[in-house]
């Protein structure tokens, strides 16, 4: 519904800019480049879905091989005494807790079509537990925090993004994505359980928290001692090794569990392939609208307002022209990822403000729709302070992703 709104807002402030610019300025010609527009992001929009499904299959294909080969309830084995801290009133052995540990996992590896349904099992079965069934329980709230900031080891869909609009190298974003998506979940972890009065200095949480905390802290100490362009190169080699690895891991996984991993890749690869065409019609609409708004030049006015009021604050304003890939983010993915790729094709696919979009864009995940299919699903009407706290973790993960986008690329 909020996209809705969104996207028929976009025509309407292009009509009124571009009718501003006939009366006032006497140019014609701007309903011209209008039209011209959204017959060109149209055909954007089509091109880009296209280049998406080859490495969309093979992403999808490996995950497959990676989820038949049990990687996710290996995951969900791995955090589980973290997680039997952050959920205190969840009894070890039910079964919330172990859809809670395979939705997590699933997020974590960029399995978003297994993510959601263990995501609405998880909160069924907390749902169980609830002695208020109208209102958000302390553990409900927790996992939509968790889920809201995005927390995500191998941003896939980024990454096919930029190779499908054709960049140098599409895995840069890794590392900055891991560092910014880790900082928002780690403040709003944080941040919940001083609200839910969770002990912060129990010593299997303290270790969880301080150790990844150290881990990251670590790879930002080592790259700040680069050069940057050893800093991009390290960046490069540390993301593709990881990611080979992560290819030949989920192989031998599967032939561990021996099940036939080229015919599970084959499966997995399908549904890529059946995913790039499913998203033409929802790029279409979302960049054809984009597009007309800008060519109406209302998003040169919003940009350069904020731009120049940066500027006179005395810093730099490149990162503005990413910033409606921010404001959109908690309300749509779909409308975020087409003004991400609104940046890259207006600036650039290896420029610097696309990289800070695509930081933006895989530093958390989409706030409000979580909050209203997992919510809605159980039928909470009372989400208590699930809101702010999950915009808390989608505003670090904003801040977050420009900040460590200027640092490997600025």
């Amino acid at each position: 519904m909020v996209l809705n709104y969104i996207w028929i807002a976009f025509f309407i402030l292009a009509f009124v800019f571009a009718l501003g610019e006939t009366i006032f300025n006497g140019n014609i010609d701007i309903w011209t480049q209008i039209m011209t527009s959204s017959f060109d992001s149209a055909k954007t929009a089509f091109e880009l879905s296209i280049g998406l499904t080859g490495v969309l299959a093979l992403w999808m294909g490996i995950m497959k091989i990676g989820e038949l080969g049990g990687v996710i309830p290996f995951f969900g084995r791995l955090v589980s005494p973290l997680f039997s801290r952050l959920f205190p009133g969840i009894p070890k052995d039910h079964p919330a807790m172990g859809s809670i540990f395979m939705n997590f996992s699933a997020n974590m590896l960029g399995l978003d079509n297994a993510a959601t349904p263990l995501g609405l099992k998880a909160m069924q079965h907390m749902q169980e537990l609830n002695t208020k069934k109208d209102t958000a329980s302390d553990a409900m709230l927790m996992f939509l925090v968790l889920n809201a900031s995005g927390l995500v080891l191998i941003p896939i869909g980024i990454m096919t993004y930029r190779a499908s609009c054709g960049a140098a190298n599409p895995t840069d974003v890794f590392v900055p994505i891991m560092i910014a998506t880790f900082i928002a979940t780690l403040v709003g972890v944080i941040a919940l359980c001083i609200k839910q009065r969770i002990r912060l200095l129990d010593p299997v949480l303290l270790s969880w928290l301080v150790g990844l905390t150290a881990l990251v802290s670590g790879i930002v100490w080592f790259f700040s001692t680069l050069t940057p362009a050893e800093m991009q190169r390290y960046s490069s080699f540390l993301a593709n090794i990881i990611l080979f690895s992560v290819i030949l891991a989920f192989i031998g996984a599967g032939l561990r569990k021996r099940i036939n991993v080229y015919e599970a890749f084959i499966e997995g690869a399908k549904d890529g392939f059946k995913t790039a065409v499913m998203i033409i019609p929802y790029l279409v609409a979302i960049l054809v609208a984009i597009g007309m708004f800008r060519a109406s030049g209302a998003m040169g006015v919003v940009t350069d307002g904020i731009s120049g009021f940066v500027t006179w604050l005395g810093f730099d304003a490149q990162w503005v022209e990413a910033l409606p890939t921010a404001l959109m983010k908690p309300l749509s993915g779909t409308g975020s990822r087409g003004l991400m790729v609104d940046v890259i094709n207006t600036y650039g696919v290896d420029s610097l403000v696309a990289r800070i979009a695509g930081c933006v864009q895989g530093s958390t995940d989409t706030t409000f729709y979580i909050l209203a299919v997992y919510f809605g699903s159980v039928g909470i009407r009372r989400t208590r302070y699930a809101v702010p706290y999950a915009l808390l973790a989608d505003i670090v993960g904003s801040v977050t992703g420009v900040a460590v986008a200027y640092f490997f690329f600025g």
